[in-house]
């Protein structure tokens, strides 16, 4: 049985936990605000952005000649995977989801005879899939949002994107992110980026004329498109790290409460058993003289 000193050097180790995880949530909550409203104001920009070029696109939907960006390579063959995770960890499931989601995604590929590359955004990211995928990463971007999320760095992974795809290096680009939806849920999404995806609505005719060209707005717009839905999705998983991390530093704080009730408890009745077995060795000794 663990000695009195014992309980209480565990007790004093569990409360200094306590008080870290106590401080990470405050300092999750307080991030987590902010990150909320950056990524809440990021969304309707995007959507709009993407209707927009649905609709302008749509004159171009089944005819030739239309930018490489939006009508892709005439193939399916080669798929890259843009995985973007936190770069720290403490923050319950938020990069094992992303990562196992990401997993799937790659297995799925490779299993249909496609040709799978992966650029990873994220520490955690990268180090866990570089354990089974290595040969498949073509590069990752581990520096990024040291403090908050710039649309600079969305659009330095946009550029490598373009330029992997400019140069012939993949055909379908796919990003998997969290979306953000509460501090409590995080939900793990896909998104083609590349080629831009038409909507169903945008086959109808386009009821605007646009000066210059629909070609030359498509070909300035689509890799600022593609700029932005990387910053959306950054912006989207940084509010699900800090969410999934108060989350979890929560459930620690609260766990770490009840095992320093548990181990109070077991100190106590140690203590009372000693006590009462020196008191019995003291009467018994008393009666034998």
């Amino acid at each position: 049985m663990p000695s009195l000193k014992d309980f209480r050097v565990r007790i004093a180790s569990v409360q200094s936990t306590k008080k870290i995880t106590s401080a990470m949530k405050m300092v999750a909550a307080s991030k987590l605000r902010r990150a909320q409203e950056a990524a809440e104001a990021a969304r309707p920009y995007a959507e709009r952005m993407e209707k927009m070029l649905g609709n302008l696109a749509g004159s171009f939907k089944g005819q030739a000649g239309g930018p490489k960006m939006m009508s892709g390579t005439g193939k399916d063959d080669v798929h890259l995977v843009l995985v973007m995770t936190a770069n720290r960890g403490l923050c319950g499931g938020f990069n094992s989801n992303i990562i196992r989601n990401a997993r799937l995604l790659i297995r799925d590929l490779k299993d249909k005879g496609k040709q799978v590359k992966v650029l990873c955004v994220g520490r955690k990211g990268r180090d866990s899939l570089r354990r089974d995928y290595r040969d498949l990463i073509v590069d990752s971007f581990t520096e990024f949002a040291r403090k908050r999320v710039a649309f600079v760095e969305a659009a330095e992974v946009a550029t490598r994107v373009t330029e992997m795809f400019n140069a012939g290096q993949f055909d379908v680009c796919t990003m998997v992110y969290a979306r953000f939806k509460s501090a409590l849920t995080q939900v793990v999404s896909r998104q083609q980026i590349v080629p831009f995806p038409l909507p169903e609505t945008s086959a109808a005719a386009v009821p605007y004329d646009y000066e210059p060209s629909d070609q030359e707005i498509l070909e300035d717009l689509l890799p600022r498109n593609l700029a932005i839905q990387i910053f959306r999705s950054m912006l989207e998983n940084a509010a699900s790290e800090q969410g999934a991390r108060m989350t979890a530093m929560d459930n620690a704080t609260r766990n770490a409460g009840e095992m320093i009730s548990g181990l109070t408890l077991k100190y106590n009745r140690t203590r009372q058993a000693m006590i009462t077995k020196e008191l019995i060795e003291i009467i018994s000794g008393a009666e034998a003289v």
